[in-house]
This record gives structure tokens, C-alpha cells and sequence, in this order.
């Protein structure tokens, strides 16, 4: 598959990219950070970036594109649609992304693939029923507390197993005894908070796909 050549000859790639963009879409080797603020052309990077790796012979369901918003993802898959019509590349929100290898891969988190995922009401009530079933003593806290808490611990991939809390404090005892019951309510609801989901995801792609093939993929 060969880009499209501008108008402009300026080779394989469209017109309208600095030299420092230029250079961040044909980066060849090892990961590539861009910081850069809003209105820098930031999309436009990212979806040229991803229509050269397609002209460079990487197949469009070998690359992922990912952010934050549907609207940036819709954004996203259109741009790349006028760059390199139907290119099969997978672009999402990360918490879509995440959900859809769930569903692929569910049984080696220990979910089955028709799982639900709790909004935040859902995920709450399931959090105080995990406290009640803990015994624990809210007279110093409140299930918010423990809820950012889980959340934090999730988000820096901590299971219950691997908790450990950012300072020792009475806070940190309540969420050692709480955590476990609540994830154990999830999974036997066959169920994901929304922090799950990029939990799940991250420690499948660590330890089941990517890390278990040395890197090479599923």
C-alpha cells in the first residue's frame, strides 16, 4: 500500500507537516513520547503517523489508536479514513479499547465474555455491601474515602493481593479488608468497575498476551 503523494511533492506524505511533526510520524525505532499543548496538530501527527506505519506494510489490525473522548476517536477513525480508506486500524476510547479485549479475552481474567460493567451508582452499592460483609467501622471514614482509595489502587495496577497504600493510616486498614471482599462480589457478579477495565486490561497485556510471548503479541 503506497501513501498518497501531495499535490505539494513534498514525498510520501501530506502536506501541511513541520519539520518536528514530520519527524515524529516517520520515528522508526522504540517508543516515541510528543508533548505538546492544545491546537499543535497533535491528531494530525497521531493520524499520519498511523497512515506511514500502513505505507510502511504494517497491517491495519496490528495498530491500535487510542484517546480519551468519542469524539476524538470519531475524529480520529475519520481522518484516518481519508488518509487510507479502509484500513481496519482499531481506534477507541481506552476505556472501549479495554472493554472489546475483555470480551476477547474475559476467561483469563476470570470473567465470562457476556460481563457487565457497573456504572458508578452499581459499583457503589456493590462497595457497601463488601464494607458491611468486612464489618468495618465508618465512624473515621465514608465508602467515598474507600472508593478513591480502590480506584487509585487500581489505577497504579494493584490488586487486592498487591495493595499498598500510599501512607499507613487508618484509611489504608479499612481498604486492606474491604477491597478483596469487593472484588471478589465483582468477579462472582461477573462484573467490572469502569477502573477494572483498564486494570484487566493492562495486566492481561502484561502477563497473558504481550509479556507471555516475549513481546511478540498474542
Amino acid at each position: 500500500m503506497k501513501f498518497p503523494r501531495p499535490p505539494s511533492g513534498n514525498g510520501v506524505l501530506d502536506a501541511g507537516l513541520n519539520p518536528a511533526q514530520l519527524q515524529a510520524v516517520t520515528h522508526r525505532d522504540g517508543p516515541l513520547l510528543i508533548l505538546a499543548g492544545p491546537g499543535s496538530g497533535k491528531t494530525r501527527v497521531i493520524t499520519h503517523r498511523i497512515a506511514w506505519l500502513l505505507s510502511q506494510g504494517i497491517a491495519g489490525p496490528q495498530i491500535v489508536g487510542l484517546t480519551f473522548t468519542n469524539k476524538a476517536a470519531d475524529e480520529m477513525r475519520e481522518r484516518v479514513a481519508r488518509l487510507v480508506p479502509r484500513s481496519s486500524v482499531w481506534i477507541s476510547t481506552f476505556h472501549r479499547f479495554c472493554a472489546r479485549l475483555l470480551r476477547l479475552y474475559a476467561p483469563l481474567v476470570g470473567l465470562q465474555e457476556n460481563y457487565s460493567i457497573l456504572d458508578v451508582d452499581d459499583s457503589r452499592r456493590l462497595l457497601v455491601e463488601a464494607i458491611q460483609e468486612a464489618e468495618v467501622d465508618l465512624s473515621h471514614t465514608t465508602p467515598e474515602a474507600i472508593a478513591q482509595e480502590i480506584s487509585w489502587a487500581k489505577n497504579n495496577l494493584m490488586r487486592p493481593e498487591e495493595y499498598v497504600p500510599r501512607r499507613t493510616s487508618h484509611l489504608a486498614a479499612i481498604v486492606s479488608r474491604v477491597y478483596p471482599v469487593y472484588q471478589r462480589r465483582l468477579l462472582a457478579a461477573n462484573a467490572v468497575d469502569f477502573d477494572d477495565l483498564l486494570l484487566d486490561a493492562a495486566l492481561l497485556l502484561k502477563e497473558k498476551l504481550i509479556g507471555a510471548n516475549g513481546g511478540n503479541g498474542a
